[in-house]
């Protein structure tokens, strides 16, 4: 047994081996270590290798699927060897002693799940492949439990915002691409090949060239090819559904780098999780397809204004009718998953239980298709997504008389065929019911010919039906002519056979096997049915998702008062009574109300520097238009009294910064990281959020930099930004930079406290408040006391020698040399001050007067 399991585990690689054995998936040797420690299961030893016993552990197989989904989340892969033959086929095969042969039937990752299970219902689980070829990337992405696939080609600097937008559970690359700039399962060089990438997808979808789903590059077909291979060998030759893949064009979505996908936490917020996020704050979908959508929606805005409008539209329609919108979102409620029970089915995988989901899904849609067809005003995007509802009468109607109601996860038990679906069926089961009778009479004539009312007729898997008695009366069933066979002792009973109870078995058995190989055909007779309509039925999936995504964007308009926007084709941003979706649910829910401000910038007035103290709003007024933009762009109701966006192709957030120490850079390198790329990519159809720039390094340094960036946006990138500070000395750009105009947050200080008003106001900020809100946070009042102080001193210091700001008028860069000076007058006049002149020595004087000379 532990050769084969060698041998199993040799191909199994790096992956854990759930190795079958009976009623168990058993692990051995390293995998037992890791998975004991993974699942908090008892780590035990089974015999000797090498002299050592082997660490050994097990999960049960009925209820693997759960100690699956912690070992894949924790970061495993996992081999499943099952027995590919039962014991006696091995016996017949080898003898008595033949081991039960076992194959690694497949292997479980990360990006290849298609269990209920395993699956998050409202996340995609996406697998992506990428390969670098010449100077492009291509990418190839598949979320397999429903069978979508896109490729696309990149630049290399590009590459890592593809792959933050897809948000991929698993990426596969090849492994001789030394430079791969993140983590991946290396797979041979060999399986990105273009060539034979384009022939694996043509005969994957049967067709004879691929012009008819859209135009790919040779680096998007190799980047296929590995895809389709990992999938290969994943599913040991079995492919899972896959549908015909979709071409993504470059500048068809707002770009977004992983950067700003971060800050603006658009699918999970910084501590990891949906909770705090903008998809958790405006998700109101009420079916998992619908919120997967939604959140690819927010992950890819729309740069074609007229399919922006079209989506609009069908949002305005369900928000403008609340009876509409009601009967819709009852209907979508009661319609299972249609995609991820068609991809089990279509990967085999499929339960009775999926194709009732398929049977009630595809209902729902007709039911759907009919309500909106009634409707007379229907917008240009409901109309496209009508013939996709309907079309599955026939289908829905065999399922509906060939399943009973409620369709069992198992097959292996039976039960799932309605009755009077299959005349032959019902007569198998109706025998094996009279079978079960006659057994219950049997039991009856067989206490009144011993005497023994315990006596009882029993069944368990290994002996099949027998006569059990209690010990004290086994004699009378132990006699030469009583009819009765002696088959078992157990410690306070006796089990029996009888020639009538076997024949009666015999037939039970035979006939629940009939049944049983009966309904199994049906079932693949069905699921053939299915997989016949895959590309069909995935299609009224996807029309389900999207009408679920604009009755739930309409809802969350409803509810929040949110405004329809007016998506125009020119560089501006018009935003009146602007909030923050997920602030303004966080303060309600502590019945406090979020404070709206209004944002108007133009081709004339493009960059608004924004001053005022922390926690006074700057932060989040600058996010609150970046989401009100991506908001728009997606398809949805905006939180504004009223908005006019002008499209965006690129969105840049650089708001708050952490260490990247696995990366080696520190705050302010991350900071200026993204800074760079900002300068680097931004355009004038660009939307760009800035706040405290420069913050990481000294005073001089970070205003130095921060007076550079700001004049580049303007000056170079020209792009529509918000820029917040609390460098005062920035707002002589207002002098030099004609487009730019102050704003500040509003605060007032009252008897010694700090009021934040959290209003946007015109013109500079008069002061930092940075002791204030010191005081607020808490800081002890000595600190407080001496660091005013020492601002006070600092402040007399710079006032003395002109100021930091005296030479920004004239000079493009400050000079190192004045940065210097005005550090060793303010190091002087703090070392002077400390001097008590009348308790100085005449020596301990001329020392002092030494040391200064030096400092000089």
């Amino acid at each position: 047994m532990m050769a084969q399991y060698l041998a199993l585990k040799e191909q199994a690689a790096d992956c854990l081996l759930f190795y079958r054995m009976g009623d168990f998936f058993e692990l051995f040797f390293d995998d037992a270590k890791t998975a004991a420690q993974v699942l908090d299961i008892a780590l035990t030893s089974r015999g000797e290798h090498g002299g050592a016993p082997i660490p050994m552990c097990g999960v049960p197989v009925h209820s693997a699927e759960g100690y699956l989904a912690r070992l894949i989340k924790a970061g495993c892969r996992v081999a499943i060897a099952e027995q590919t033959e039962s014991p006696e086929e091995a016996k017949k095969r080898g003898g008595s002693k033949a081991l039960v042969a076992r194959d690694i039937v497949r292997f479980v990752t990360a990006g290849t799940l298609t269990e209920e299970a395993l699956l998050e219902p409202r996340r995609a689980n996406v697998l992506a492949a990428i390969c670098p070829v010449r100077d492009g990337i291509g990418i190839a992405a598949c979320d397999i439990s429903t069978g979508r696939m896109e490729l696309e080609e990149c630049a290399p600097e590009a590459m890592g915002a593809a792959l933050a937008r897809l948000g991929a559970s698993e990426v596969v690359a090849p492994e001789d691409w030394a430079d791969a700039p993140f983590e991946m399962v290396p797979r041979p060089a060999r399986s990105f090949d273009s060539a034979r990438g384009e022939s694996r997808l043509k005969d994957l979808h049967a067709v004879a060239t691929l012009d008819g789903f859209g135009r790919f590059t040779r680096a998007m077909l190799a980047a296929a090819c590995g895809l389709v291979d990992y999938l290969d060998h994943a599913g040991r030759g079995k492919l899972p559904f896959l549908l015909p893949p979709v071409v993504r064009e470059a500048g068809g979505h707002m770009a977004m780098d992983e950067a700003t996908r971060a800050s603006l936490e658009i699918l999970s917020s910084t501590t990891g999780g949906r909770r705090g996020s903008l998809v958790e704050a405006i998700d109101r979908c009420v079916t998992g397809a619908g919120a997967r959508l939604l959140a690819e929606d927010l992950s890819a805005p729309l740069t074609d204004p007229a399919a922006i409008r079209e989506r609009l539209e069908l949002v305005s329609w369900f928000h403008d009718d609340p009876l509409l919108r009601g009967d819709v979102r009852a209907i979508l409620r009661a319609a299972p998953d249609v995609g991820r029970a068609l991809g089990r089915v279509v990967a085999g995988r499929g339960s009775p239980r999926d194709l009732g989901q398929l049977r009630d899904g595809l209902s729902e849609a007709l039911r759907l298709r009919d309500l909106l067809f009634a409707r007379a005003d229907r917008p240009v995007l409901a109309d496209g997504l009508l013939p996709s509802l309907g079309g599955h009468g026939a289908l829905v109607d065999l399922f509906a008389r060939a399943l009973v109601p409620a369709p069992p996860t198992e097959r292996g038990q039976g039960g799932f065929i309605a009755e009077g679906y299959d005349a032959a069926l019902d007569e198998l089961r109706r025998s094996a019911g009279n079978s079960r009778r006659a057994i219950a009479a049997l039991e009856a004539k067989y206490r009144d010919e011993t005497g023994v009312a315990a006596l009882k007729i029993r069944h368990n898997g290994v002996l099949g039906y027998f006569i059990e008695v209690p010990a004290r009366h086994a004699d009378r069933l132990m006699q030469p002519d009583s009819g009765f066979t002696h088959r078992q002792t157990m410690a306070g009973a006796v089990r029996f056979n009888a020639l009538a109870l076997h024949e009666e078995a015999s037939r039970i058995a035979e006939s629940g096997g009939h049944a049983l190989a009966a309904e199994e055909a049906h079932f693949e007779d069905l699921v053939g049915q299915a997989v016949a309509r895959r590309e069909a039925i995935a299609a009224t999936a996807a029309a389900l998702a999207r009408l679920d995504v604009a009755a739930g964007q309409a809802e969350r308009a409803a509810e929040g008062g949110w405004s329809l926007p007016r998506v125009v084709d020119e560089p501006c941003l018009d935003i009146v009574g602007g909030r923050h979706p997920v602030v303004e649910a966080a303060l309600a829910a502590k019945g406090e109300r979020f404070v709206a401000n209004d944002c108007a910038l133009s081709s004339h007035d493009r960059l608004w520097l924004i001053g005022g103290p922390n926690m006074g709003g700057k932060s989040t007024f600058l996010r609150q238009n970046a989401l009100i933009v991506l908001l728009a762009q997606a398809g949805g109701f905006v939180p504004a009294t009223s908005a006019t966006v002008g499209l965006v192709d690129r969105l840049f957030s650089r708001v708050g910064a952490a260490d990247n120490l696995a990366r080696g850079r520190s705050t302010f390198m991350v900071e200026m990281v993204e800074t760079a790329a900002i300068l680097a990519q931004a355009t004038e159809r660009s939307f760009v959020i800035l706040d405290e720039v420069g913050r990481g390094t000294s005073t001089y340094d970070g205003l130095a930099l921060a007076w550079a960036v700001a004049e580049a946006v303007h000056e170079v990138n020209r792009s529509r930004c918000l820029f917040a500070t609390h460098y005062h000395e920035l707002a002589r750009l207002a002098e030099t930079c004609p487009a730019l105009s102050l704003h500040h947050v509003r605060a007032r200080e009252w008897k010694g406290d700090l009021v934040l008003l959290h209003e946007l106001a015109e013109g500079p900020a008069d002061k930092s408040y940075g002791l204030a809100v010191a005081r607020l946070a808490g800081v002890p009042a000595p600190v407080v006391k001496r660091a005013k102080a020492v601002l006070d001193k600092l402040e007399k210091g710079r006032a003395a020698t002109g100021g930091l700001a005296a030479g920004l008028g004239e000079l493009p860069l400050f000079a190192a040399a004045i940065e210097a000076a005005e550090e060793k007058v303010d190091a002087l006049r703090e070392k002077l001050d400390a001097v008590d002149i009348d308790s100085l020595s005449p020596r301990a004087a001329l020392e002092l007067l030494y040391e200064l000379k030096r400092d000089i």
